[in-house]
C-alpha cells in the first residue's frame, strides 16, 4: 500500500490538474467541475485534519475511475485506510470498481474477497469488472454464487452478466439468463431487453432476438437500435432497413450507432442510393467527423462500387487513424484495385508512420489476394513477425491459404492448411475446394468436400462442388455416386436468386 504522507494532505488536486498532468484529456468541462470538486474536496478536509464524509471520498474514487488515473486512486485508497474508513462497504464497492475499470482485476478480487458482507452493488461491481476485462466466464460464475446467497441481482447485474456471456460458447447461457430476469421482474427495463437482444444476435438466435422485441410494450432508442444491430449482424439487412424506417417515423432521434449499423446494413445490400439518403442524415446530424460513421461510409460505398466516394469520404475527414486508413485499404481491394490498395499501404508505412494491426493486414492480403500478387502476399505475412511483430490469427492464415491455392499451388496451400496452429473452418475448405474445381485436382478435392461435409451434413453445395471436380476429368462414375448420395440423403440444391435495385422506379416516385 502506498503511505499516506503529508504530501496527499498538502494538495494533491495541483499536482493533477497543474503542469505536470497537463496532458490529461477531459471530455467537458462539466465533467472537469465534477472531478476537480470530488478531489479538491477530499484534499480540503485532509489539510483541515477533518474527517471527510464517505460521499466525498467515493465521489473521487469514482473520478479516478472515469479518468483511470491509478496513482491517485491508491493514494485515496490509502487514505481512506488512515481515515478509518476500510470496512465501508460503500466505499470498497467504489474501490472494486476503480481497480476494475484500470485493469487491475486481481487488486479488485483481493478488495472483493476482504468485504465481510456483501451487498447487490458490491456483487454487481466485480461481475461488471470481470465482464469489461474479458473474463465472461469468470463472470458468469461468479453471478451464479451469487444467486446462492441471500442478495438477489438488479438490472445492472443481470445487463452486465448478459453482456459477459456475449460471445462465449453455448447459447443456454442467454436463455437461462433470460428466465432468471422473467423471475426477478426485471424483463421491463429497457437496458437489460436490449442486452438480451445483443445477446441473441450475437450467438445467431435472431427468432428469439425479434421475438423479445415484439413483446417489448415500450421501446426506446436503445431497444431499436440493439434489434437493428442484431438484424445487420445476421445478414438480415432489409429487415434492419425496414425497422429503421419504422424508428424514424416514431421520431426516437438518431445517434452514431444507428447510423453505422444502417450503413452495414445497405453495404451488405450494395444499395447505394439508400447509402447516400442515410449519408445525407450523417450530414445533417453533423456525425460526419466521427471515426466510426466515417469508417462505415467508406465502406458503404466501396461495396456499392463507388470507390471515388469513399475517398472523397476520407479526404474530408480531418483526423485519420488506422480504422479509417484499413477501411480504404480493403475499399480498393473489395473493387479490384489491389495495386492501388497496396500502394496506399506502403505510402503510410513511410509517410504516415503507420503500425498496422491484424485487421489491416488483414485488408492488405485481401488486396493481394484480388490482384493475384502471390510473392507480395509472402512477403507482407512474414512481415507480421518480423517487422510488425503480431502473431498472424485464423485470418491471415485464410488470406494466405486462397492466395497460394488461388495460384494453382494447391500442394503448398494443403501444408499451410495443417502447419498453422488453428483449426481450418468452413470458409477456408470451401476456398480450397473452389480452387481444386478450377485446377482439376480430384485428390485435394475430394478431402476438402469430405471436410466441408462432416461440418455441415445438409448441405449440397461440396456434393455438387465435387461433382464438378469428378467431371471435368471425365469420372463420370464417381460424378453418377455423388449424385446418388444426394438423392438417398434427399438433398436439393436451393434455387440461385438475385435481385435488382430499380433506380428509376425509386427516382420517379420521389418526383
Amino acid at each position: 500500500m502506498v503511505r499516506c504522507s503529508s504530501y496527499f494532505a498538502y494538495g494533491f488536486t495541483h499536482k493533477f490538474f497543474g503542469k505536470p498532468c497537463q496532458k490529461h484529456y477531459f471530455r467537458n468541462h462539466s465533467e472537469i467541475s465534477s472531478i476537480y470538486g470530488a478531489l479538491e474536496s477530499v484534499s480540503t478536509m485532509s489539510g483541515s485534519m477533518r474527517k471527510p464524509i464517505k460521499y466525498v471520498i467515493c465521489s473521487a474514487l469514482n473520478s479516478c475511475a472515469k479518468t483511470l488515473n491509478w496513482c491517485l486512486g491508491i493514494q485515496i485508497h490509502a487514505f481512506m485506510i488512515r481515515s478509518g474508513y476500510e470496512d465501508n462497504l460503500f466505499l470498497r464497492s467504489a474501490l472494486v470498481n476503480f481497480y476494475c475499470k484500470c485493469f487491475a482485476i486481481l487488486d479488485a478480487k483481493k478488495v472483493f474477497s476482504d468485504i465481510k458482507t456483501h451487498d447487490q452493488v458490491s456483487w454487481t461491481s466485480l461481475i461488471t469488472g470481470l465482464s469489461i476485462n474479458g473474463q465472461g466466464i469468470e463472470a458468469f460464475l461468479l453471478f451464479k454464487e451469487m444467486l446462492c446467497t441471500q442478495i438477489k441481482p438488479n438490472c445492472l447485474t443481470f445487463a452486465s452478466v448478459i453482456s459477459a456471456c456475449v460471445g462465449q460458447k453455448g447459447s443456454q447461457h442467454c436463455s437461462t439468463l433470460h428466465t432468471h430476469i422473467i423471475k426477478q421482474g426485471c424483463d421491463a427495463n429497457n437496458f437489460v431487453v436490449s442486452s438480451l437482444i445483443d445477446c441473441y444476435a450475437k450467438q445467431g438466435q435472431i427468432d428469439d432476438a425479434v421475438h423479445l422485441f415484439v413483446e417489448t410494450s415500450e421501446k426506446d432508442i436503445v431497444v431499436y437500435n440493439s434489434m437493428i444491430s442484431g438484424y445487420s449482424k445476421n445478414m438480415c439487412s432489409e429487415d434492419a432497413l425496414k425497422l429503421f424506417v419504422e424508428m424514424r417515423g416514431r421520431n426516437l432521434g438518431l445517434t452514431n450507432h444507428t447510423l453505422c449499423t444502417v450503413l452495414n446494413a445497405c453495404s451488405n445490400l450494395a444499395l447505394l442510393l439508400q447509402g447516400r439518403q442515410v449519408h445525407s442524415l450523417v450530414i445533417k446530424k453533423g456525425s460526419e467527423k466521427n471515426v466510426f460513421v466515417a469508417s462505415a461510409l467508406i465502406d458503404m460505398y466501396s461495396k456499392g462500387g463507388d470507390i471515388d466516394e469513399a475517398q472523397r469520404v476520407l479526404d474530408q475527414t480531418s483526423e485519420k487513424n488506422n480504422v479509417l486508413w484499413t477501411s480504404m485499404i480493403m475499399g480498393y481491394a473489395q473493387c479490384g484495385r489491389g495495386s492501388e490498395a497496396l500502394e496506399l499501404f506502403d505510402c503510410l508505412l513511410t509517410k504516415q508512420e503507420l503500425i498496422p494491426d491484424h485487421v489491416c493486414l488483414t485488408a492488405v492480403l485481401t488486396a493481394c489476394n484480388h490482384a493475384g500478387l502471390l510473392d507480395k502476399g509472402v512477403e507482407y505475412f512474414n512481415k507480421m513477425t518480423t517487422n510488425y511483430g503480431l502473431s498472424p490469427d485464423i485470418d491471415q492464415y485464410a488470406c494466405l491459404i486462397d492466395l497460394y491455392a488461388r495460384n494453382g499451388n494447391l500442394s503448398k496451400a494443403r501444408d499451410l492448411i495443417q502447419e498453422m496452429p488453428y483449426d481450418p473452418n468452413y470458409v477456408i475448405w470451401s476456398s480450397f475446394l473452389s480452387s481444386c474445381k478450377i485446377y482439376g485436382n480430384v485428390e485435394l478435392g475430394r478431402e476438402a468436400a469430405d471436410q466441408l461435409i462432416k461440418m455441415e451434413p445438409c448441405n449440397a453445395a461440396p456434393f455438387l462442388t465435387l461433382a464438378h471436380v469428378y467431371a471435368k476429368k471425365g469420372l463420370w462414375n464417381e460424378v453418377a455416386e455423388v449424385r446418388r448420395l444426394m438423392q438417398q440423403r434427399r438433398m436439393r440444391k436451393r434455387a440461385g436468386w438475385s435481385w435488382v435495385d430499380d433506380v428509376t422506379r425509386q427516382q420517379s416516385n420521389e418526383n
